[in-house]
């Protein structure tokens, strides 16, 4: 590539060499065409020599465009070999973890499995989610679950907003009244869970029977509700890069809060960000 960009290069800076050649002789022309008084065997060197000069820049245009022709024609094998070798690389030479676990009828199949390779490389599901970093859960799509009041389960919820104390220069006019002193809106606190129900649904039950106010919206994009604020603290009421942010067991999950099934002992966390979750 670079031989070619060097080549091109050179092959306009002899173009424009041609066209002062060409201006000159056009220059000697008129000079005698006009009859300035210059002797016609000096002015018929000049041309003899400007013709020389356009034949040599001629040729030497003739040599760079074919070599360019041959560079560009190993350029294009390269790629096209070089694309080949992209297209059939095997994934399946990586260690494949898939989710298979059942949750309340979720099979395998069903959408809620997602393959994740050791090496980082995978593709997006359908509602956009990046692999799953080994180890941690994979979302589950609400659909596919059934919640079964039948079975209980416990787990722990904490809502604060600490990162705003330390913004408050940023806060929208107005919203400083929300903000606990401590920060925190709901105390760490040991909740019960019915098998099946998500992290929203957690969420959404304790904020009901404390009272705390929460506004969500469902989003097709990502087949799960989005939390656009608690308390009355919103996204982008401490900044651009403001928002509320869910962790589970220490992990911030790539995927939206419907699509995490609860499980015994989770420690789950809604913490308000004010960099986008870099300050968590």
């Amino acid at each position: 590539m670079n031989k070619m960009r060097y080549l091109i290069r050179k092959a306009g800076a002899l173009l424009m060499m041609l066209c002062i050649v060409l201006t000159m002789a056009g220059c000697q022309t008129t000079t005698l065409d006009g009859g300035t008084g210059k002797n016609r065997s000096v002015v018929s060197e000049e041309m003899e020599t400007a013709q020389a000069e356009e034949n040599s820049v001629t040729k030497q245009l003739s040599e760079v465009s074919a070599v360019i022709s041959s560079v560009a024609g190993d350029e294009d094998m390269m790629d096209v070999d070089s694309v080949g070798d992209s297209a059939e690389e095997d994934l399946s030479k990586y260690d494949e973890k898939k989710t298979t676990e059942t949750v309340n009828g979720a099979q395998e199949g069903t959408g809620t499995d997602l393959v994740t390779y050791s090496n980082g490389k995978g593709s997006q599901d359908q509602y956009q989610t990046e692999p799953v970093p080994e180890g941690e859960p994979n979302p589950v799509e609400p659909e596919d679950v059934t919640v079964d009041k039948s079975k209980k389960g416990t787990c722990t919820l904490l809502i604060e907003c600490g990162t705003v104390l330390n913004n408050m220069d940023k806060v929208t006019d107005g919203k400083e009244k929300v903000i606990p002193e401590d920060g925190v809106i709901y105390a760490k606190k040991k909740v019960t869970f019915y098998e099946g129900e998500s992290v929203f649904d957690v969420l959404l039950r304790e904020t009901k029977n404390n009272r705390i106010q929460m506004e969500y919206s469902f989003t097709p994009m990502y087949n799960s509700n989005y939390i656009k604020g608690i308390n009355n603290l919103y996204e982008f009421d401490c900044g651009d890069l403001s928002g509320w942010q869910y962790i589970v067991n220490g992990w911030s999950p790539n995927y939206g809060c419907s699509r995490y099934i609860v499980k015994e002992g989770d420690a789950i966390e809604w913490r308000y960000t004010c960099d986008m979750g870099r300050d968590l």
